[in-house]
């Protein structure tokens, strides 16, 4: 069967300090057909790690090529839908960036998530949300609430760190870019996507070797999408089972790739293989 995809991209995410700040837990690997995966390095400079600022340029420039590439990103990309009817907003994701990002302004230079929290700037206090809420993604993935806070596994900070950025990416490529599942559950054939990942639910699938936590989680990303492509898979996960009212909520909170809409995950036995 033939892939959807040339290229695989995982990004292992951080929300510490800035957006302009080399973190040691921002990490990208790709993977390029059938080839094993691969860690993409920062252009050289005096910062030895990639920044989100230079992350998000460098996918602008990747998907503007002409070569379809999955990308799968480790932090939330949308909020529960309480979140959207406590603070009045129309239950659309276009939309929802913009005023996240006006409230939420962590991609502006010099700009901690903390800031923001603290009310030192932007107007976080206007567009908060609960630790208690949590999408349905999360519920059927297990994964923690995205207003869950200095907690150990947390996706809060990386997530109001990442989401402005994703703005950034949709602005400057418009229809380019497929942004899943908000665009639609169906990606056209031809086009390069962005999704949401949870890479607890694969690395531990995989042989971790030599690399750090976030060099696998990255690694773990780009495997798993290479090899569920490969394996023809990757058609069932981009269509998960959910209702029809589900699948309404999901293009507005939006849907970890990989999670069943029926269950927490797959079994590991229909998972993608490892290379050895």
């Amino acid at each position: 069967m033939k892939r959807l995809f040339c290229r695989y991209i995982g990004i292992d995410y951080s929300g510490a300090q800035t957006p302009s700040a080399s973190l040691m837990g921002l990490r990208i690997y790709l993977s390029e057909a059938d080839k094993p995966p691969f860690e993409v390095l920062p252009p050289l400079s005096p910062r030895k790690y990639w920044t989100r600022s230079g992350i998000a340029q460098w996918l602008v420039e990747r998907l503007a090529e002409d070569a379809p590439t999955l990308v799968g990103i480790d932090h939330g990309f949308s909020f529960p839908l309480r979140y959207f009817k406590t603070h009045g907003l129309k239950p659309d994701w276009p939309s929802f960036l913009d005023d996240f990002q006006r409230h939420w302004p962590t991609d502006e230079d010099h700009t901690y998530v903390d800031f923001v929290r603290e009310g030192a700037v932007g107007n976080g206090a206007a567009r908060m949300g609960n630790a208690r809420w949590r999408r349905l993604t999360e519920e059927r993935g297990g994964a923690k609430s995205v207003f869950h806070f200095d907690v150990q596994g947390a996706v809060a900070k990386s997530t109001h760190a990442g989401i402005p950025w994703l703005r950034f990416i949709r602005r400057r490529l418009a229809h380019r870019v497929h942004f899943w599942p908000f665009d639609g559950w169906e990606i056209p054939v031809g086009r390069s996507a962005i999704a949401e990942v949870y890479p607890a639910l694969w690395s531990p699938s995989f042989a971790r070797e030599d690399r750090t936590g976030d060099q696998h989680d990255a690694y773990s990303i780009a495997v798993w999408l290479s090899r569920a492509d490969q394996n023809a898979n990757l058609a069932a996960f981009l269509k998960p089972d959910l209702t029809p009212p589900q699948c309404t909520l999901a293009l507005i909170e939006g849907w970890i790739l990989g999670v069943s809409g029926v269950q927490a995950s797959k079994p590991a036995a229909q998972w993608p293989r490892p290379w050895h």
